[in-house]
């Protein structure tokens, strides 16, 4: 048996064991290296609870509630309302009629 083929037997093999694992036995390995790794558990029963991590910038988690959602759609709703605004000056300066005195 060469190398290529007695790996490609390994691989066959852990593949048909990992085929065999139930998803609830996927889960609780998972469960299991995450709190290995430290990470807590915290009930999932208190209100609406919404993450954001931001790996580049910060390198931190925003936390916050429902009223925090509800918050920020009201500020992306207000950029983009803004923006649009924005956009709309923009093409009607572009579109203006300058006559016999040239684009400024």
């Amino acid at each position: 048996m060469t190398k290529l083929t007695a790996l490609a037997a390994v691989a066959a093999l852990a593949l048909g064991v990992a085929g065999c694992v139930s998803p609830q036995q996927q889960v609780a390995q998972k469960e299991d290296l995450l709190a290995a790794a430290g990470f807590q558990v915290r009930p999932a029963d208190s209100p609406p609870v919404y993450l954001y991590a931001d790996p580049l910038d910060c390198g931190c988690v925003y936390f916050g509630t429902q009223q925090n959602w509800d918050a920020y759609k009201q500020e992306m709703f207000a950029k983009q309302i803004a923006d649009e605004q924005q956009m709309t000056a923009i093409m009607n300066q572009e579109a203006w009629d300058w006559g016999p005195w040239g684009y400024p």
